[in-house]
């Protein structure tokens, strides 16, 4: 909102939002924004609704002030050669940077030029520039985010818990870990742990032995973890999609877009509760399709026509496997 907070926190929150806006301004991270559904249930448990929040100055004030707290403590930790988790995140490969600008031009999307001998660190730099030139284009277009972001984390290696410092590409920071949020996270706990001794107040840092298999366990752990969520995700969002299909009918046509293609097909996100499904190939008539090089476009060999990320597209829901969060779609009739 906009109403002045009253005191005693009003000057500590316009402080707060100084340095978090400054850090924001001076920090060159990758920009990658990816709402997260939020799920309303009934008494008797079922999918009723879904939201997705954006983010708010509330939250990025919080997040600066909190990757700064992360960043000092990794830092005092470093410094001291005391055990510990980083979170790490390790600077592209060049080749999948270039290949990312390439795609990114076959869907008429503007990013920065490429030099033809590029470090890994050249690479990090550009990475980012490409996501602010993403955010821009999504933002001018009104379309694509799905699709472009999609694009942009698949060129990026995945972070990762370790003992060995190697920096954290995508915030852009030499030094960083978990620390923030040690009742839902293991590696908050072991720097906590590893902070306390380092500061002479406890003797349960962590032992350096042992912090091996703490990083490869936690890393696994988080994999596992985030891939159960989509699927819980996209099982929810299947109950809800019949829910709203008893509701407005079968024969719905939906207004959706392309955010992702296989050679086989297309996956559609539609409606404003962010519903997806697959469209196959053999679906759409009258030509023979194929995808392109790239990876961003459907061609029709008989008479041209292309499918793209981040198209539009009407499609109607054939049929919805809830407990596999699938659906299945066809182009909207005469199409």
């Amino acid at each position: 909102g906009q109403a002045r907070a009253e005191e005693p926190w009003a000057a500590a929150l316009d402080t707060a939002r100084e340095v978090a806006r400054a850090l924001a301004g001076k920090r060159e991270a990758i920009e990658i924004g990816t709402p997260e559904p939020s799920f309303e249930f009934d008494g008797d448990g079922h999918v009723t609704g879904v939201r997705y929040e954006e983010q708010t100055e509330s939250h990025r004030l919080i997040e600066q002030l909190m990757i700064l707290a992360n960043e000092q403590v990794a830092g005092y930790l470093a410094d001291r050669n005391s055990p510990t988790l980083y979170r790490v995140h390790e600077r592209p490969e060049p080749e999948a940077i270039r290949f990312l600008v390439e795609r990114l031009a076959s869907l008429e999307v503007p990013t920065p030029p490429v030099s033809e001998q590029m470090t890994s660190q050249q690479a990090g730099e550009l990475a980012g520039e490409v996501s602010q030139a993403v955010v821009a284009h999504v933002q001018r277009s009104g379309r694509g985010s799905a699709a472009l972001t999609s694009l942009v984390l698949r060129s990026l290696k995945q972070a990762y818990y370790s003992p060995r410092n190697v920096g954290h590409a995508g915030l852009a920071s030499p030094r960083y870990c978990h620390f923030t949020s040690p009742i839902r996270r293991y590696p908050d706990l072991v720097a906590h742990r590893a902070l306390l001794g380092a500061l002479g107040l406890d003797d349960a840092a962590p032992a350096a032995d042992d912090l091996d298999e703490a990083a490869t366990d936690c890393s696994a752990a988080e994999r596992a973890a985030l891939a159960l969520e989509r699927d819980a995700d996209d099982v929810c969002l299947a109950f809800l999609l019949e829910r709203v299909l008893a509701e407005r009918g079968r024969e719905t046509v939906w207004a959706g877009e392309v955010v992702g293609l296989i050679g086989a097909g297309a996956f559609i996100r539609f409606g404003d509760e962010g519903f997806e499904g697959f469209l196959p190939v053999r679906r759409l008539r009258g030509e023979w399709w194929t995808l392109n090089d790239e990876g961003t476009a459907l061609v029709g060999e008989r008479h041209g026509g292309r499918l793209r990320l981040g198209d539009p597209i009407a499609v109607e829901v054939t049929r919805v496997e809830t407990a596999r969060g699938r659906v299945d779609l066809v182009p909207e009739p005469g199409d």
